[in-house]
């Protein structure tokens, strides 16, 4: 059976062959790739893979051996500015019609809907029954969710830097609706869904009622299914937060229910992962002229509450971190913190449980699919930062009621997300849409 993946990412196989750094981004995806290219002799699935890619590799194509299982993969690069996500370019469509022209799958694989790539490798295919969705996020209602309540001065201010980038939050906002467009339609388009929570299967019938669902969890990347979180090994009071970067992922929220925090814990402190809000304005000193200029208005709204909570010296961007960075700085935090205006199910989350780590999540779009409030940790009312500090402030007090949360998370999660079972599921849903 051939199947092409149309990815969002460049996978690490790709990556080393040419000598290029690998996306730490949707990090289950490889750990996919590895579970099917170690069975390919017993599975029978012959891979493609795409990959948005710049001018340079827009015509890239490699029959490479995936290191220690002697499998081969198709790879194949198309372009498309990622930066530029509501652009739809004919160009990507035209390539990837070549691409499927010379793999000749039996099934396309789309992998997220975030993309107009999706949409152009379904109308590419254009074949219904032999096309396959995977969804991850949903545009078209992250959008409704985009402000998360953010004050409207907030909302309206366009800073130096905004105008010149011609990058305001309104016009983020319009992004994520035309983003939207592009996702229902490739929706639409499609015969067969796979997902994992009753909040997208009930978006994604709405759009599609005809369309075939195939329930399926997601398997984590590989080094977070050994270790375990140790009371005695984290620093105390310490809040992890995987994302801080735009409006959705929440960390106002954080910052407003921080003085309720300090209150009891006054060592209480935040660490961020990925691209940081204030990184550029920081780099030019946050407090000079330059520095200024560079903000965005999030990020002028992120340091103004800094300074008004009184943890302009208690938060940590951390950057972007590899797989291992992730689980090492999950190990050592005192709670992780979802607080998001919106997600599906995010591995985030699944992969603090998978660790034990104890959790507190908003409880917004498919979370309560995968975490239960009350045995795998705490859920509290998106946007209320009063019932997140308390969240977070129990998960401080520990004692066996959270050691109850932790070691009930850790088996859910190692159920939802078995790399075995899912890798199974995938071939048979494979079967089903191959033999029709």
């Amino acid at each position: 059976m051939r199947v092409l993946w149309i990815c969002n990412i460049m996978l690490p196989v790709v990556a080393e062959y040419l000598g290029l750094e690998a996306s730490n981004k949707e990090g289950w995806l490889t750990g996919l790739s590895n579970i099917i290219l170690k069975n390919q002799k017993e599975n029978d699935i012959e891979l493609g893979v795409c990959f948005p890619v710049l001018e340079d590799l827009a015509e890239f194509e490699k029959v490479l051996e995936a290191s220690g299982t002697g499998a081969k993969v198709h790879a194949f690069g198309f372009y498309e500015n990622v930066h530029r996500a509501e652009v739809y370019e004919e160009r990507t469509e035209e390539r990837l019609g070549e691409i499927i022209e010379r793999f000749r799958p039996d099934v396309v694989h789309c992998f997220g809907t975030e993309y107009p790539h999706t949409l152009a490798a379904v109308k590419a295919f254009n074949d219904k029954e032999r096309t396959l969705i995977g969804i991850q996020g949903l545009c078209s209602i992250y959008a409704k969710y985009f402000r998360a309540d953010l004050p409207d001065y907030v909302w309206r201010r366009i800073t130096f830097r905004d105008r010149i980038k011609q990058d305001d939050l309104r016009r983020q906002h319009e992004k994520y609706v035309q983003r939207g467009v592009y996702e229902i339609e490739a929706v639409q388009r499609t015969g067969h869904i796979t997902g994992r929570t009753s909040w997208d299967k009930k978006y994604t019938r709405e759009w599609n009622p005809e369309v075939k669902y195939h329930f399926m969890n997601e398997t984590l990347r590989s080094n977070f299914y050994e270790g375990y979180w140790k009371e005695e090994d984290c620093n105390r009071y310490s809040i992890f937060l995987s994302q801080g970067d735009y409006p959705i992922k929440g960390l106002h929220y954080m910052l407003r229910a921080m003085p309720d925090i300090l209150q009891k814990y006054p060592k209480a402190e935040i660490y961020v992962a990925g691209n940081s809000i204030i990184k550029s304005a920081a780099e030019s000193g946050i407090e000079g002229v330059k520095g200024k200029l560079k903000l965005e208005s999030y990020g002028k709204y992120i340091l103004q509450l800094m300074k008004e909570t009184g943890t302009f010296h208690k938060v940590h961007f951390l950057g972007r971190l590899d797989a291992e960075q992730m689980k090492q700085q999950y190990l050592k935090s005192h709670v992780f913190v979802c607080p998001s205006s919106i997600e599906n199910s995010p591995n985030s989350v699944g992969e603090a449980m998978l660790l034990g780590v104890p959790t507190v999540c908003a409880n917004v779009g498919g979370i309560a699919d995968i975490f239960t409030d009350q045995m795998d940790g705490l859920l509290y009312p998106a946007g209320d930062v009063k019932r997140l500090a308390e969240a977070v402030k129990i998960m401080f007090a520990g004692g066996d009621r959270v050691k109850g949360y932790r070691e009930s998370a850790r088996q859910h999660a190692k159920s939802t997300h078995n790399a075995q079972r899912n890798y199974e599921r995938l071939i048979e849903i494979y079967m089903e849409i191959a033999e029709g």
